[in-house]
């Protein structure tokens, strides 16, 4: 038996290695055949470089905290279609590259509804890459100083989908709108993006400094995108309150 597990390592088969006992015990004591026997165990390599597959997307992902679909409070988001949201989750626009951009202001949901998509995609078998828009420009900016600028410019290219968080937190510096500009119309069509931004259309134009580029990259956004515009109270500040509330209640008791 050790000599069989030592072999089907070798081959890399490390899922039926680690079945092996198990699946022969139960071959024996059911009288399996041969073929069924041998299919029990491909059905757990199968499983096993399912997981690892998904194992290793998952830490590329590079996703800031788990955040699931089912976890979200839709309740508190009452004007927030529900239907819509689990109909992306499906990640039919992860197959025809196709976008999401979320709109809203600050904690309403829309960064976990980015990484609850996310995982959804990875699930599927999709490379995802979740960052934030400031991080990615200084990444690439930085990697103008040591020569690694097209290593970095494919790192953000080649996911299936791209995870774009905080558009608009920060204004972009004049010199760096070139950078995502040619993020986003490199990805045109050929890859998915999802978007967060505080900031409305209009606002764009400041946020790219030149309104002619911000209408590019709108264009390019938007051509095949289904917005998402989140209009509800801030999570955060709901908290706030609560805890505020708890807190006069002691005082008071």
């Amino acid at each position: 038996m050790e000599v069989i597990k030592r072999q089907l390592r070798e081959l890399k088969l490390s899922g039926m290695a680690k079945t092996l006992e198990v699946r022969n015990e139960y071959a024996l004591s059911e009288r399996l055949s041969f073929i069924d026997f041998l299919s029990l165990l491909l059905e757990d390599e199968f499983s096993s470089r399912r997981e690892n597959g998904y194992r290793k997307r998952l830490s590329k992902a590079h996703f800031p905290s788990r955040k699931t679909l089912e976890e979200f409070n839709f309740r508190f988001q009452p004007q927030l279609n529900k239907r819509l949201i689990f109909d992306c989750a499906t990640c039919e626009f992860v197959r025809k590259r196709e976008n999401i951009l979320f709109i809203g202001p600050p904690g309403v949901g829309k960064t976990h509804l980015a990484i609850a998509l996310g995982l959804k995609a990875l699930e599927q078998g999709y490379k995802v890459l979740f960052t934030t828009v400031s991080q990615m420009i200084s990444t690439l900016i930085a990697s103008k100083a040591d020569n690694t600028y097209h290593l970095k410019m494919k790192y953000y290219l080649s996911p299936n989908l791209l995870i774009l968080d905080e558009l608009g937190f920060k204004r972009l510096n004049q010199h760096t709108v070139d950078e995502f500009y040619e993020i986003i119309s490199r990805r045109y069509e050929k890859g998915s993006m999802i978007i967060t931004s505080n900031k409305s259309f209009e606002e764009w134009g400041e946020v790219f400094w030149d309104p002619v580029l911000a209408t590019a990259i709108i264009d390019r956004i938007i051509h095949h995108c289904r917005i998402i515009v989140i209009k509800g109270e801030s999570y955060r500040m709901q908290n706030y309150k609560q805890k505020r509330a708890k807190l006069k209640n002691a005082k008071t008791n």
